[in-house]
């Protein structure tokens, strides 16, 4: 069996109970009255179980079965149906964006839980985030008709949805998206024809209707992204009472086979081939100048997306870095080089091995706290009293999107194969899990627009954003952080290579400065995607350290007898590796950034084929 889940509740209760002020977001008129910080436990604790006992045992015949194509149809594998409705019938996903449900949780406690989720089947990942997403957007957006067919089967999960943009011609650029939309006799009602690729569970035997949210262009609309229009195209038609009546003329051309997440039915869709596929148009349709609303809509489907995306992410990072440690307090192999004729000992006791599981438990607590940090600004956001506050905090957030989506995934590769390199020859073989968390993992730095795309979101837009004082505002956290703590007893290293890749950083900014200055257009996405890994360090280095003094604090207080001690003498282990191995990383990126090679951008094109 080389499914394996293994997870713990310790890290996202230590976030929540003691790291993040979780009682400002409960004490919101969103959340007053409901659940408090003594809650955490027992609804972690659960959750967790339920992936162990519920979700995880899906997971192996979802990668091994995989999805099927058969008549004309799409189907996920059996076994992902009961998880699917486990999950979303326990509150566990998309309920919890339902703001008239009493029971629902903050942000950054459902992604905690979902973390479990995902990384015992990630095969689900998209079909439980899409209702939430798509219900959220009709909430927002849609006519009263919209939401009155499908917000709530969306927040149940009843019903579940997908975001349809890519096209066999147009992927990243999403402006050349050849889907068209013409209007009816009927107002707001289209007749859609188009083709999109990559959709993952458009079909899916999981649930009775999907609801497909489409990109497409209305005809006379301008060209390009700004051009495009949103609308709503459900799988099958449904009644005023909910109940399905007839199919839309939407169908599955087939399904893609993928390296990983096989269990996922990643399908061709066609709209319209038989000239009968009925849209709905979310808001108003282009106005004299051409311009629709599409994408603004659609961005609050794909900023949530790429929050998941860089989640998931994590979820099979921290699998495979759990694996990896039991595995290697299992196996015996080899003696200390310090005792070469003494007994043969577990590899967790050699010293590389400690240094890659090391490696991968700060990049793992990086991005955790990155990005339940990242919902923790969302939930003060989005319902925060105090509006200076709650924009603030969507700022940083907005900031953050495109570092978590990006970083995070890029860097959950490197984890999964270090976790692999633990295994040694066996990692490599499919009867144990890293093999399969590996390749399921592979996709996401290419999901929800690549990382190169968020890298120049990040470089492009970001740091502009608010005439660049949003972008101000974000590094000033982090300036202010180091500076309060320089000198901080027992931490003067980590907080002098912090002052220092603040240092760095800002030579990074000034560089990039100088080339636009110079017309150097080209030096900002040659070199962006290591300008987005340098913000990841930067940012993670803070976060991870500011854990860590508050670890410290608890071992003061509780002394090394404590239960607890090791979970915080990890912590700051942790922050200690990343802050002096993977930080001073941002020097590295100046010194080559400031060097400006541009052989990528000299070498002929004829050279790269022979």
């Amino acid at each position: 069996m080389s499914a394996n889940f293994i997870n713990s509740t310790r890290d996202h209760k230590f976030i929540l109970k003691e790291w993040l002020n979780l009682e400002q977001v409960l004490a919101t008129p969103r959340f007053k009255g409901g659940y408090s910080v003594d809650d955490i436990d027992f609804i972690l604790d659960n959750a967790l179980k339920g992936a162990r006992e519920v979700v995880a045992p899906t997971c192996e015949e979802a990668d091994q079965i995989g999805s099927r194509f058969e008549n004309g149809h799409a189907f996920m594998p059996s076994a992902c149906k009961e998880a699917y409705h486990f999950i979303q019938q326990n509150g566990f996903c998309s309920s919890n964006k339902n703001k008239n449900d009493p029971s629902a949780v903050p942000l950054s406690v459902m992604w905690s839980m979902m973390e479990y989720m995902i990384g015992a089947n990630p095969h689900l990942g998209t079909i439980l985030a899409g209702p939430a997403a798509a219900g959220e957007v009709l909430e927002e957006f849609g006519s009263d008709y919209l939401q009155r067919t499908y917000v709530d089967k969306m927040f149940s999960g009843e019903w579940t949805a997908t975001m349809c943009l890519t096209e066999p011609g147009a992927g990243s650029d999403v402006g050349d998206l050849l889907t068209r939309a013409y209007p009816t006799g009927e107002p707001g009602v289209y007749n859609i024809k188009g083709t999109k690729c990559f959709i993952s569970h458009a079909e899916n035997g999981i649930c009775d209707n999907t609801i497909h949210l489409v990109l497409a262009r209305i005809e006379g609309a301008a060209p390009g992204t700004k051009g495009l229009s949103l609308f709503v195209i459900p799988q099958f038609f449904s009644d005023e009472d909910g109940h399905i009546t007839e199919p839309n003329d939407v169908s599955v051309s087939g399904i893609e086979h993928k390296l990983g997440l096989k269990g996922n039915a990643t399908c061709v869709l066609n709209f319209g081939e038989e000239g009968k596929c009925k849209g709905w148009l979310v808001g108003d349709p282009p106005g004299e100048d051409g311009v629709g609303a599409g994408m603004k809509q659609m961005f609050k489907v794909m900023n949530e997306e790429r929050l998941m995306t860089g989640h998931a992410a994590l979820s099979l990072a921290a699998v495979a870095y759990h694996n990896a440690v039991a595995y290697s307090q299992e196996r015996i192999q080899g003696r200390p080089l310090t005792d070469p004729k003494g007994e043969r000992v577990p590899i967790l006791q050699h010293e590389d091995v400690r240094r890659m599981l090391l490696f991968q438990k700060s990049h793992i607590e990086v991005f955790r706290a990155m990005i339940i940090n990242n919902f923790y600004l969302l939930d003060l956001a989005y319902n925060s009293p105090d509006k200076n506050l709650a924009r603030y905090c969507a700022n940083l957030a907005e900031v953050n999107i495109p570092i978590i989506k990006a970083y995070c995934s890029d860097m959950a590769i490197e984890c999964i194969s270090t976790a692999m390199q633990c295994y040694g020859g066996y990692g490599f073989s499919e009867e144990y899990p890293i093999a399969e968390l590996y390749r399921d993992c592979r996709i996401y730095p290419i999901w929800e627009g690549t990382n190169y795309i968020q890298a120049m979101d990040l470089v492009g837009r970001k740091f502009t954003l608010g005439k660049g004082q949003v972008f101000a505002d974000w590094l000033k956290e982090i300036t202010d952080f180091v500076n309060k703590n320089e000198g901080t007893n027992g931490f003067e290293r980590e907080f002098a290579l912090m002052a220092e890749a603040l240092q760095n950083y800002q030579g990074i900014l000034a560089t990039l400065g100088n080339y636009i200055g110079e017309n150097k257009i080209s030096m900002m996405p040659l070199f962006a995607t290591r300008i987005l890994h340098a913000t990841g360090k930067l940012l993670g280095g803070k976060l991870i350290l500011d854990q860590a003094l508050l670890a410290q604090s608890k071992i003061n207080q509780l002394g090394s007898e404590h239960f607890d001690y090791a979970f915080y003498n990890g912590k700051i282990a942790a922050a200690r590796f990343y802050v002096r191995n993977i930080v001073p990383e941002i020097g590295t990126t100046l010194s080559i950034f400031k060097d400006g090679d541009t052989s990528a951008l000299d070498i002929m094109e004829e050279a790269f084929l022979v």
